[in-house]
């Protein structure tokens, strides 16, 4: 299991959890939100860019998404394998990552699917608002990605079901446990 996908809604720990994963398994956890993140922080064009969609709760646009992910899946600490967080996040994102997948000659091992209740993405993102001062996490900068999530991700799930890589998790209880319960389903397939 070196090459992995983990989805869930913002706010379901996918950073949390994808940092765990990619220790326990040797592999590398590649983030698009830092990566937009560090650009932001950095005023690179591509941060600016990223920037004016997430401070209204929308995606960065596909073809530029898309070719962050194709450079990065081609440096040599992916080699071993990666954890994929964030990314793909619609249909067209999955086709784009297919095509990066076979160029490369690798495939995916699974899908790491973090399910979590509404109430309790709410309450994390309020406090992560808090606690960060993120400028993205506003309520309706929140409201509006969980829109989007459920119309345009969520979706992907039953494609990734459909080749037999999806792994449903519970994302509640302690971070530990929600480790060893992805570790344990990994190994049971």
């Amino acid at each position: 299991m070196n090459r992995l996908l983990i989805m869930g809604p913002q706010g379901s720990g996918k950073g949390t959890q994808a940092a765990r994963l990619a220790e326990a398994l040797g592999v590398v956890a590649i983030s698009t939100g830092d990566i937009f993140r560090a650009n932001i922080k950095g005023g690179t064009e591509l941060g600016t860019l990223a920037q004016s969609y997430s401070a209204r709760g929308e995606l960065v646009p596909d073809e530029v998404t898309n070719d962050m992910v194709r450079d990065r899946l081609q440096q040599e600490d992916v080699a071993n394998g990666f954890i994929l967080d964030g990314y793909p996040r619609n249909a067209a994102q999955v086709g784009a990552l297919d095509v990066t997948l076979a160029e490369l000659g690798v495939r995916l091992d699974a899908v790491v699917d973090l399910t979590v209740e509404r109430d309790e993405l709410l309450s994390r993102l309020a406090k992560r608002a808090e606690q960060e001062g993120r400028e993205d996490d506003t309520a309706e900068a929140i409201e509006r990605r969980l829109a989007v999530y459920e119309q345009e991700t969520e979706p992907l799930l039953a494609l990734y079901a459909e080749r037999g890589l999806q792994v449903s998790v519970q994302g509640t209880g302690e971070v530990s446990e929600i480790t060893e319960q992805i570790l344990q389903a990994l190994r049971a397939r």
